[in-house]
């Protein structure tokens, strides 16, 4: 207690002894409180001791342990992804098409990254983003995690990582590669950037290139170093797809038919090259095409597979299976004449022609000259059952069993057919196929009239073929065809030095609107050495627009391009005497379109 000394003197002046005065005896300092305020105050402290208490019971007894184990758990330990391996695609000699290769994902976690505008400018320059698209994502309050780029290259993703950005991290996956880029990028198709196969190759074969992704258990200390992991689901990779097509006969007829497109100024072109034994597919090529490895520079015009799912009239290259269903049924043979004066033969009121007058040929000759009128009366002559069973047999109108999906074409049934209809698709009109189809059906020729399956994975060996016609009429046919790439045929300039080659010329009109108009589609369907048939070549250019675009003169020459350089890269002995070849301008055309 602080006490005050206060001095005093008596009468006398004397001083008296020092009184010591109590503060707390102060009414002013005196706190008049009620008791049952300290009372309650006593009680609450009471209570809350009591309720920690109990709180400590119950975690340490066992009741909230899982609570802190997960929550401990949640700062030291991680579950992370690690992604399997994609398959290879292969071609059939072990060349690499597609393969996936390390990539990293760039994310980051808005709250926490802290960067100048000088570190954000670089980061989307490196990640190449617009600045304002990194600074939307990292500015979205509502994200706790957001993915700036994925599949960065590693180049790349170690410059970002060099600049040290607080909240921007990397993790690990894969990107897919395609060495052989727009040359064969129809066939590969391409993936997403989770890794799953969207086109092609790569969609077809998805289930079996695909990798199984694992996952790994990790403790990690305060510096974000691993001390421990466990795995918990080892990853898988994919398995690997050997094809059928031999990349450079894939790169031989690519580099043909973007050059055809380039000098006949066309719209698009399709080339597609079949093994004549096995029904392998050895090369199949677009033009336009795309480049896998750069998907933003992309035309949507340029991804569509135009060997399979374009359609045209096939015009005079439908000549050959009309003759043949008519030396099948034992109507006509090879030297039987047929007159076709004045060039001209009037159907039901409808009249169709010759490009030039030919009067009297064989049979073997309107296969050569490519005569609409001889096609037409030889077709006449035959039930239109006759002709739809034969079309029908050599793949026309139905889908071709491949895996990366085709179309069916369009041929009416037999029983609709008028005498013009019956005339003009005899001769390729009224009719649609795909350059698929077109070079199915022409391995009837190229065999003993015979035919397998498609495929587009190597094969171990020859599959079973079903027979379409006898073994003496394709042989017939293959003398007509190789008349057609002769001096008097349509298409001498499908004609290779050294090698025996037969084959028949289409030029068609496009149909718009119910009408037929001057845009053009120049075909070719071939095969080689003609002595024993090693490869069948089909060619079409949509739209030529330099001044030609009769199939002998715009489709004709890429097939020879093509099938020259693919017998000698398969090592393909020639079958023919050197001969000085005819190419000028003046060959025959096909009849009148």
């Amino acid at each position: 207690m602080i006490r005050a000394l206060v001095s005093r003197r008596g009468a006398g002046g004397a001083k008296t002894r020092a009184a010591r005065v109590s503060y707390s005896a102060n009414p002013l300092l005196v706190v008049r409180l009620p008791a049952w305020r300290s009372r309650i105050l006593l009680l609450l402290l009471f209570v809350s001791f009591f309720a920690l208490g109990v709180r400590a019971v119950y975690l340490q007894g066992g009741g909230g342990t899982n609570f802190l184990q997960r929550q401990g758990e949640v700062r030291y330990a991680r579950t992370l992804d690690v992604p399997g391996t994609r398959g290879k695609v292969l071609d059939r000699n072990g060349v690499v098409l597609a393969a996936s290769v390390p990539a990293r994902a760039v994310w980051a976690i808005p709250d926490d990254v802290d960067a100048s505008a000088e570190q954000l400018a670089q980061l989307a320059r490196l990640l190449q983003m617009p600045l304002a698209e990194v600074k939307r994502r990292l500015a979205d309050d509502d994200r706790k995690f957001t993915f700036l780029r994925r599949q960065v290259d590693m180049e790349v993703a170690k410059k970002v990582q060099a600049l040290k950005l607080a909240g921007i991290h990397q993790s690990p996956e894969f990107k897919r590669h395609y060495p052989e880029g727009q040359a064969v990028a129809h066939v590969t198709g391409f993936t997403n950037v989770e890794d799953r196969g969207q086109e092609g190759v790569e969609l077809a074969w998805d289930a079996v290139l695909a990798a199984r992704t694992g996952s790994r258990r990790v403790i990690k200390d305060r510096l974000g170093n691993v001390v421990e992991e466990d795995w918990l689901l080892a990853p898988a990779d994919g398995n690997d797809v050997r094809l059928s097509i031999d990349s450079r006969i894939q790169f031989i007829a690519f580099s043909a038919l973007k050059d055809a497109v380039a000098t006949n100024k066309a719209k698009a072109g399709a080339v597609i090259v079949l093994d004549a034994g096995t029904g392998e597919i050895l090369a199949l090529a677009n033009w336009p095409s795309f480049d896998p490895n750069s998907r933003d520079q992309w035309q949507k015009a340029a991804v569509r597979n135009r060997v399979l799912t374009d359609t045209f009239e096939p015009g005079s290259t439908m000549k050959p299976f009309s003759v043949a269903a008519a030396i099948e049924a034992g109507k006509v043979s090879p030297q039987q004449h047929i007159q076709t004066a004045p060039g001209k033969l009037t159907i039901g009121g409808r009249t169709i022609g010759d490009a030039h007058a030919h009067g009297l040929l064989t049979v073997a000759e309107v296969v050569a000259k490519s005569s609409n009128v001889g096609t037409a009366k030889i077709a006449l002559d035959l039930p239109a059952e006759t002709l739809w069973d034969l079309y029908t047999k050599v793949g026309f109108g139905q889908a071709p069993r491949v895996a990366i999906g085709a179309v069916a074409g369009r041929l009416r049934p037999a029983s609709s057919w008028r005498p013009i209809e019956q005339a003009t698709i005899a001769y390729g009109y009224g009719v649609s196929v795909s350059l698929l189809q077109l070079a199915r059906a022409y391995t009837v020729f190229a065999r003993d009239g015979d035919l397998v399956p498609l495929s587009l994975v190597k094969l171990d060996a020859p599959p079973a073929s079903i027979p379409a016609l006898r073994p003496e009429t394709a042989a017939a046919m293959r003398g007509m065809l190789e008349m057609a790439v002769g001096n008097g045929g349509t298409a001498p300039r499908a004609r290779i030095e050294g090698y025996r080659v037969a084959g028949k010329t289409g030029t068609s009109r496009k149909l718009r609107n119910g009408r037929y108009v001057s845009e053009y589609v120049a075909s070719f369907a071939g095969f080689a050495p003609v002595s024993k048939p090693r490869i069948v070549v089909a060619v079409m250019i949509d739209e030529p627009d330099a001044g030609q675009f009769y199939g002998g003169q715009v489709a004709a020459p890429v097939f020879a391009e093509v099938a020259a350089r693919s017998l000698r890269a398969l090592q393909v002995p020639p079958d023919a005497t050197p001969t000085v070849l005819a190419r000028g301008q003046g060959e025959p055309r096909e009849g009148a379109l």
